[in-house]
């Protein structure tokens, strides 16, 4: 296999020269799966574990490797499998938080130019998610792009692509039907040789459709979805770089079912321009947008120039973005507390060994 058929490049190439000539190989992470990853290489798709000392320098789980990272390899014939010794420069990091009450950010997909946000026009559309996706999108490094999917069951796409084009400015919108292939000539003009896109989507979204569709053959298993939700099974249980016949690669991923913000400020900016944009005219730069006199995000509001339930889902974020920042400060201070007192006890120890 080509490396450049994965988006080997000029950039990744002068990283590696330093490894290059120490011995090891380069690949990139095709599938996680607990402690056992695939790599695409040149020598074909070889299990890989990383080192211990890896391990034991990660600090969190954005030092271990994901899927669509580059990696260093040690390999030779005789091993059974690959060993990951470092992870290259990402020139992109889709993250959100982890599901739960866990603070913790969770990579979904690095490396990547195009992510799709794969929406059903049935039960599963959802303006307020959509604004979501682009937060953490835009906050990635990648591009965004929206496919309304499932054209074929739907009474008035029209009217649905316009409603996405409100809240998705300036981000390419398109209507397809995976089932039947409309559209999917448009999907694979993003998907050239070296490029990498992402799924990203509810369960019953079409995603694994979309995958088959994508390749000219049933891949991917899929279930009908329920009538009450439009919801789906997770048909795709992990994350996967699929190489296409027709060139790129795309990641499969499975359902989400939150999308929690992590480290999104810029993005959540980007998204939301148009709501940042009218705070900046307002009389009073610390303006709280409440009742305050000459505010022209309460006077967007009263005239319907901003729409409420999209402001509402702005504050939401940026509330949201408020509370992991304060989360993630207090664990770094809890960190950090906790190396100094290992350092002093380790100087106390030294200290004491000198007068026995």
């Amino acid at each position: 296999m080509e490396l450049s058929s994965l988006g080997w490049d000029a950039f990744l190439e002068q990283r590696f020269k330093l490894y290059s000539r120490q011995g090891f190989k380069a690949g990139r992470v095709a599938v996680e799966q607990k402690e056992l990853y695939h790599v695409f290489t040149v020598h074909g798709d070889l299990p890989a574990r990383i080192t211990g000392k890896m391990r034991h320098a990660a600090k969190g789980r954005t030092d271990f490797p994901a899927v669509g990272d580059w990696v260093v390899l040690s390999y030779s014939p005789a091993d059974a499998e690959a060993t990951i010794q470092t992870i290259l420069p990402r020139n992109s990091k889709l993250s959100r938080k982890v599901a739960g009450k866990t603070v913790d950010e969770q990579i979904l997909a690095t490396n990547i130019d195009t992510a799709f946000i794969v929406m059903g026009l049935d039960g599963d559309f959802n303006l307020r998610r959509i604004e979501r996706y682009l937060t953490i999108i835009w906050e990635s490094g990648a591009n965004p792009v929206v496919l309304l999917n499932k054209v074929d069951l739907s009474t008035n796409p029209t009217e649905r692509l316009t409603n996405v084009e409100t809240v998705a400015f300036g981000v390419p919108v398109h209507l397809i039907s995976a089932r039947t292939g409309q559209g999917i000539e448009t999907v694979r003009r993003y998907l050239k040789t070296g490029k990498t896109a992402v799924l990203l989507g509810s369960s019953g979204a079409g995603k694994s459709t979309l995958i088959n569709r994508l390749l000219g053959y049933e891949r991917n298993r899929t279930q009908v979805v329920r009538e009450d939700d439009s919801r789906g099974r997770h048909t795709t249980a992990y994350r996967e770089l699929i190489v296409l016949p027709h060139g790129g690669c795309i990641i499969d991923s499975p359902g989400i079912r939150e999308i929690q913000v992590w480290d999104a400020a810029s993005g959540i900016g980007e998204t939301f321009e148009d709501v940042e944009s009218l705070a900046r005219e307002c009389r009073f730069k610390d303006c709280r947008h409440e009742n305050e006199p000459g505010c022209v995000v309460q006077e967007a509001l009263k005239t319907g120039r901003l729409d409420a339930a999209r402001y509402e889902n702005y504050l939401k974020l940026r509330r949201e973005q408020a509370y992991i920042s304060r989360l993630q400060d207090k664990n770094e201070m809890m960190a950090n507390k906790e190396k100094w007192r290992k350092i002093a006890k380790l100087s106390n120890q030294i200290e004491k060994a000198k007068y026995e």
